[in-house]
């Protein structure tokens, strides 16, 4: 166990240190796993510090990307410039995952919250739990849906956490059961409340059923930043379109938290044809227009639409 003040103190050192002991746990990994590892590469920018840290070190290690069909064609091309990327994709796609499980809005706990009061029986403690807070005879706002979104059970749409998994998840464990390898993984732990209670919990190499390594566990966008300005790396140009999320273009998890212009605002201006499948063909307009989240520069109707 990790305690809060020595992640603090970690998440304040000098970038030179970072790189230090991201390096050795790089090793220790490799170490471990004797080599069968490999760096899980979406494209965006801490994955790609990510494959020059490992790649410095153990420059033969091959760098996986997982074609959602997501993703923005920047990224796609800047992927297609790296050498060594095994290149897999989902067996269902992103419409597959919206019309059977739902959409992923709000947050994953929230979205997996509603859809758990859904299917569930008001009895189910699961339900319970989600309504009310109320578990195992104790209370815990953090277990249940915010009083502001249980509106959305009545919603005319499905919603549900697990289009990460379909997409992502799903495909990297078949990967890795193919392969035998096991994945660097190039994530912070400041950028969820998730990811913070993993790292605390395991540190940046977790060993079990979900082996990998987080060795930027403990870094900032500002030391991503530094670090590619330090060694010069190339990255794709979607970060010069104003872009600071690079991941699934339609995800609108933290949407309704985004300061305007948004990424949907923002994709009307640099993607309209994309925008225009997401928000008019596969109806996230409507979606987004239920939590209030602006999808256009226009003024819009934001109050509840059933």
């Amino acid at each position: 166990m990790i305690s809060n003040e020595i992640f603090l103190q970690r998440l304040s050192l000098p970038l030179e240190v970072k790189i230090r002991m991201a390096q050795q746990r790089i090793r220790e990994f490799h170490k471990k796993m004797e080599g069968q590892t490999y760096i899980s590469f979406s494209g965006g920018k801490d994955s790609t510090v990510l494959l020059h840290l490992v790649r410095d070190i153990y420059p033969e290690t091959v760098a996986t990307f997982s074609d959602t069909g997501l993703e923005y064609p920047e990224i796609k091309e800047f992927v297609k410039s790296i050498d060594n990327v095994d290149i897999i994709r989902p067996t269902c796609t992103f419409k597959d995952v919206i019309e059977k499980q739902g959409w992923p809005i709000l947050s994953k706990q929230t979205a997996r919250r509603l859809r758990v009061i859904r299917e569930c029986s008001k009895y189910s403690s699961s339900y319970i739990s989600a309504v009310y807070g109320r578990s195992k005879g104790k209370y815990n706002i953090r277990n249940k849906v915010p009083n502001k979104w249980l509106y959305l059970v009545d919603a005319p749409f499905k919603i549900s956490e697990q289009c990460c998994y379909y997409l992502k998840k799903a495909p990297f464990k078949k990967y890795n059961r193919k392969t035998g390898m096991v994945p660097y993984l190039g994530m912070m732990a400041n950028e969820s409340t998730m990811r913070r209670l993993q790292y605390l919990t395991y540190g940046c190499n977790s060993y079990g059923s979900k082996t990998s390594s987080n060795p930027l566990s403990f870094w900032t966008d500002e030391d991503i930043w530094n670090y590619i300005h330090k060694y010069d790396l190339e990255y794709s140009k979607i970060y010069d379109m104003g872009y600071r999320r690079t991941g699934c273009m339609f995800c609108a998890f933290g949407a309704h938290l985004e300061l305007e212009p948004n990424i949907f605002q923002r994709m009307k201006e640099t993607h309209p044809q994309l925008w225009n499948y997401c928000i008019n063909v596969l109806g996230e307009g409507e979606v987004l227009k239920a939590i209030g989240v602006k999808y256009e520069n226009d003024e819009q109707d934001a109050t509840n639409i059933w």
